[in-house]
């Protein structure tokens, strides 16, 4: 993976994030200084044209819940199913995992690191981050459990991945938006550029 520090992805970008549960307003402002233009997913039209999806912190059960009652699965497997690319965090990546939509081919652990009182920050080397650590906000906290031989761990803590990637799906256990450093962000923007990118040619060969 190409360290975030390689050409900065264009502005423009329509990027969902879904505003169901969790802390989704701090996502759009790290995706709006990275140029990207965010957009609340709370219904199913509001999947239409996206670039790029964010799913968001919470409560793993309760975001299903949601997804199922605002009709928005199918949409949510057809964004996927197009190859544009995701960013699940923290129950997000619960949410994406083999045993729920089945975005990425992994099944993670929920509450793996403890309850809200064992909520910890910790300093990762992140693939594709660069050389410096990149510091990471666990709450309620699940890892990674299993992962099949496509998934490439990205980062671990204590000998547990917490950050992954599989195609088109990025994924971690942690909070980005919750700190000042935009890189795991922006390495999702990276993944949706080339995907933006790729979709442009195959549209101006038609």
């Amino acid at each position: 993976m190409p360290p975030v520090s390689e050409p900065t992805p264009p502005s423009g970008l329509k990027v969902g994030v879904l505003a169901l549960q969790g802390d989704f307003e701090a996502h759009t402002k790290v995706l709006r200084a990275l140029g990207g233009v965010p957009v609340e997913v709370r219904t199913p039209d509001q999947l239409d044209g996206l670039d790029g999806l964010v799913i968001p912190g919470g409560e793993s059960t309760a975001i299903g819940k949601l997804i199922a009652s605002a009709g928005l699965e199918a949409g949510l497997r057809a964004h996927h199913a197009a190859g544009r690319p995701i960013l699940g965090t923290c129950a997000g990546m619960i949410v994406c995992d083999s045993e729920h939509l089945g975005f990425i081919d992994a099944t993670a652990r929920r509450n793996a690191f403890g309850r809200q009182l064992q909520s910890f920050e910790a300093d990762l080397d992140v693939e594709g981050a660069g050389d410096e650590p990149l510091r990471a906000v666990f709450i309620r906290a699940p890892w990674v459990e299993t992962w099949g031989p496509g998934v490439d761990v990205i980062a671990s803590y204590d000998g547990h991945p917490v950050a992954i990637r599989e195609g088109t799906v990025l994924a971690c256990a942690f909070h980005p938006e919750l700190t000042d450093d935009p890189r795991f962000h922006a390495i999702f923007m990276a993944m949706t550029t080339t995907s933006a990118a790729a979709g442009a040619e195959e549209g101006a060969r038609r």
